[in-house]
């Protein structure tokens, strides 16, 4: 059985802290450890062997540092160029587990889900793998525990092993149309996980989607090795349909099945949903995330990162406090969110794609203050890493070396630069950073200059193989 883990999805509903360069199955939400590092986790136990991970090519250097964490081993990061939904993400993953002539069970899995009781997962994974073995498609179906109307539906029909026959596929229903699928018993929430064997899919994929099985094809015949990184043809990949592996095949298949899964299972698709599964609930159903004083709150989520958080006299809110934003919201309507983010994005606001403090392979930066003509930033690099090569026409920069020990190359001359020392690079001036010490480089930087944007960068080289200005 090969895992494949669908880490590309955006996550804009839990904003501010989901953002378009660090979304939420790259936070720690629901534990100490991150969405994607949780469901890699959850893995423990089974005969699953070295999982693939499908991701956006911005998102690469966070899932290689988050596997690397884990000090485990895994079968290949596929970069997706563009986001082409999840049916060709699922048919480039059974591609590349076919190319040495192998036909492995794929196990199906999202980065971003919540999955409580382990024990029930394996045991479902365990009866779905029989059914994929013979040939099925299977989906997991969790049994229903209220009327959700944010769901879509499965409806089963006639027993097939420890399953069911898949009879229909249903869209998010009304609350009245939910009430009844769920006093039925026969319905089951679609969870978005699934098992097949590879080449099960391939077949059904080419029996209903035939160009987008062929575009994948050609995308991924030139696939290329790039430290952990698959990269695929960018140019064919972009001409592929957009398409859900519910519409492209599941829908369409003669051979659906389903086994039902009650293990405590959240898509974590807003803030509502990590309070209704939360298991830190008050006396007042409260949680509390971070520094928060409440006085006459019920039924609320809080979740501070950096500062103190006081809320009085409220019901059923959420308030959810990050270095850069604050979002405010009814339980009832924190779905609407996405329009904030919209808005944001509309207006071109860094807060819709960054945080404040923005993680890079090297290492990370915080933009702790800023002004018309300057910036100040917070930079860490870990040990051995090192900045690219790198040029500003509009910005000189000024490092103040907090602790550590930095490399510091300044056109032709490079110098080590320790506590309390500073170092001046002017407008214009090749320069580099590298940390060549055994602690992590902390160093203050001042940057001043007529445009200050983080697109102002001409790199000359750079050992993490980027082009992009960031």
């Amino acid at each position: 059985m090969k895992p494949v883990v669908l880490a590309g999805g955006s996550g804009s509903r839990l904003w501010p802290k989901s953002r378009a360069a660090l979304p939420k199955q790259f936070l720690a939400l629901t534990s100490d450890q991150t969405m994607l590092q949780d469901t890699l986790i959850r893995l423990s136990g089974t005969d699953a062997s070295q999982p693939i991970v499908i991701c956006n090519d911005a998102h690469r250097f966070l899932v290689a540092e988050q596997l690397r964490q884990m000090q485990g081993e895994h079968g290949g990061i596929i970069l997706e160029p563009v986001g082409r939904n999840t049916a060709p993400a699922i048919a480039l993953a059974a591609l590349h587990a076919t190319q040495n002539g192998e036909d492995p069970v794929l196990l199906i899995l999202a980065a971003d889900h919540l999955i409580k009781n382990k024990v029930a997962f394996h045991k479902a994974v365990a009866e779905a793998n029989v059914l994929a073995v013979e040939g099925h498609l299977v989906t997991f179906g969790i049994v229903p525990d209220q009327p959700h109307t944010g769901y879509g539906y499965i409806k089963g029909g006639n027993a097939i092993g420890n399953g069911l026959k898949v009879e229909q596929f249903v869209e998010k229903p009304n609350l009245a149309t939910a009430q009844e699928y769920v006093a039925s018993g026969n319905y089951f929430w679609n969870s978005g996980m699934f098992m097949f064997k590879a080449s099960a899919y391939l077949a059904e994929l080419k029996k209903y989607a035939p160009d987008m099985l062929a575009i994948c094809e050609k995308a991924i015949e030139s696939e290329s090795k790039d430290l952990d990184f698959i990269r695929i043809d960018p140019e064919i990949f972009a001409t592929c349909p957009d398409d859900s592996i519910d519409y492209a095949v599941m829908e369409k298949t003669e051979h659906a099945a389903m086994i039902p899964l009650d293990a405590g299972w959240s898509d974590v698709g807003s803030w509502s949903s990590l309070w209704e599964t939360a298991d830190n609930k008050d006396a007042n159903g409260n949680v509390v995330v971070g520094d928060a004083i409440l006085e006459g709150v019920n039924n609320s989520y809080i979740n501070a990162e950096e500062r103190l958080i006081s809320v009085v006299g409220l019901n059923d809110v959420v308030v959810v406090e990050t270095k850069d934003a604050v979002m405010v919201a009814h339980k009832d309507k924190v779905q609407d969110i996405k329009n904030v983010v919209n808005k944001l994005k509309a207006e071109k606001r860094p807060e819709f794609q960054f945080h404040r403090e923005v993680f890079r392979p090297w290492g990370s930066y915080d933009s702790i203050d800023n002004g018309k003509r300057f910036q100040v930033k917070r930079i860490t690099v870990k040990p051995g890493e090192k900045l690219s090569v790198q040029m500003h026409h509009h910005r000189a920069e000024h490092w103040i070396v907090v602790s550590g020990t930095a490399s510091v190359t300044i056109g032709e001359t490079t110098q080590l630069v320790t506590e309390n020392e500073s170092v001046y690079i002017p407008i214009g001036e090749i320069h580099a950073l590298e940390n060549p010490g055994k602690i992590p480089l902390e160093l203050i930087e001042v940057q001043s200059g007529a445009y200050l944007g983080e697109d102002d960068i001409v790199r000359f080289s750079d050992r993490y193989g980027r082009t992009e200005s960031k």
